[in-house]
C-alpha cells in the first residue's frame, strides 16, 4: 500500500474546467492523502476514470472521494486489494470481506502464538536438549498440522473397518493442538507428531487393535461406551460395574460374533490391549497433555480396569 499524507499537485491539474469532475490532484486534497495513493489505486482500476482532460489528465466523477476513502479504510483492516475490488464493484458484501479477514487474522494470530510457545520450549529448556528440541518443533509446520496423526490412525485401524467409522475414530483420536498453546504442549504436540511419523509398518501390526470379525459392530459399541464412561473420567471416579462396562464387554462379544458371559468376560481380561503397547500408551499420554478432555485411551484404560475388577469379583 502506497504511503498517504499532503501533496503538491500542478496547477493545471486541479483547474481544467470540466465542471463536475475532479482533477487527480483535487481528488488527493479532498481525500487528504496523496497524488501517488490516487494514481496507484486508478491503476489498479480500483478509481476509474471519469474522463481524461483535453491535456490528457485523469478526471475523477463525484463519488470518487469517498470511494477512495472506503478503499484506504478497508486497506487499513488489513484487506487485499483484490478483495475490496469484490466489495465496490462485484456484488460480494463488506460483512463477508470482513468475516475473512478476521478468520485470516485469526489463523496469523494462532500461528504466532503457537511460534512464541515454540520459542519458549527451546529458550527456556535445559541446554544439553536443545539440538533435540530443535529438531522435534522443527519438524512440526506453523500452524502445526495434524495431518501425519490422522495418517497414523488411518494405517492402524482394522483395514475393513467403514469409512464413516474410520473417520469417527480419527477424528476422536487426534488431538487437535491449541490455538494458545503452552510451551509443555507444543512440545507434547512435536512429540506425537515424531512418534506418529516414525510409525512403521511393523510397528504398526504390533499394536494395532484386536481383528474383530465385525469391526463394524465393535467400532459402534465401543464408541458408545466411550462416550458413557466420560462422564465418570471426568468425575475422577474408580472404575467399576455399570452401564458404560456391559456396553464395552456387548461391543467385543458382537464384534467377535458371539455372546456376553462370565466366560467370555474372562477371556476378554486375559486380551491384550492395544492401549497397553508401549506406543499406544505413549501416544495417549501425550494426547491427555493436549485436551483437557477424555481420551480414547483413558477411557478404554478405564472400562479394562472396570471389567479387571468385576471379574475378579465374580
Amino acid at each position: 500500500m502506497p504511503p498517504d499524507g499532503t501533496s503538491g499537485t500542478s496547477a493545471m491539474d486541479g483547474m481544467d474546467g470540466m465542471s463536475g469532475t475532479l482533477g487527480i490532484g483535487e481528488l488527493a486534497a479532498q481525500a487528504r492523502t496523496t497524488v501517488k495513493t490516487v494514481r496507484f489505486y486508478s491503476d489498479r482500476g480500483l478509481l476509474p476514470e471519469a474522463s481524461r482532460s483535453s491535456g490528457g489528465h485523469r478526471r475523477y466523477g463525484p463519488g470518487a472521494p469517498e470511494r477512495l476513502r472506503m478503499i484506504r479504510a478497508l486497506r487499513s483492516l488489513g484487506v487485499p486489494v483484490p478483495e475490496i475490488g469484490q466489495v465496490l464493484d462485484r456484488g460480494d458484501t463488506l460483512e463477508a470481506v470482513v468475516a475473512r479477514r478476521l478468520a485470516d487474522l485469526g489463523s496469523e494470530l494462532a500461528a504466532l502464538r503457537w511460534r512464541e510457545a515454540a520459542l519458549r520450549v527451546v529458550h527456556e529448556g535445559d541446554p544439553a536438549q536443545l539440538t533435540e528440541r530443535l529438531e522435534l518443533i522443527g519438524a512440526v509446520g506453523v500452524p502445526p498440522s495434524t495431518s501425519a496423526l490422522a495418517h497414523y490412525w488411518r494405517r492402524v485401524l482394522p483395514v475393513r473397518l467403514s469409512a464413516r467409522l474410520r473417520g469417527a475414530v480419527t477424528e476422536a483420536a487426534v488431538p487437535q493442538p491449541s490455538a494458545d498453546p503452552t510451551p509443555d504442549q507444543v512440545l507434547a504436540f512435536a512429540r506425537l507428531h515424531a512418534l506418529a511419523t516414525a510409525a512403521t509398518d511393523h510397528c504398526l501390526v504390533s499394536h494395532r487393535p484386536a481383528t474383530a470379525a465385525h469391526p463394524d459392530l465393535l467400532y459402534d459399541g465401543l464408541h458408545e461406551a466411550y462416550l458413557l464412561v466420560a462422564a465418570a473420567l471426568r468425575a475422577d471416579r474408580a472404575p467399576g460395574p455399570g452401564e458404560a462396562l456391559d456396553c464395552y464387554v456387548a461391543a467385543h462379544a458382537r464384534g467377535s460374533g458371539t455372546r456376553d458371559s462370565p466366560a467370555f468376560r474372562r477371556a476378554l481380561t486375559a486380551r491384550p490391549a492395544s492401549a497397553d503397547h508401549p506406543v499406544m500408551a505413549r501416544y495417549w499420554e501425550l494426547a491427555a497433555e493436549l485436551t483437557p478432555d477424555p481420551t480414547l485411551g483413558g477411557a478404554d484404560h478405564w472400562l479394562r480396569e472396570a471389567l479387571t475388577t468385576s471379574v475378579a469379583a465374580a
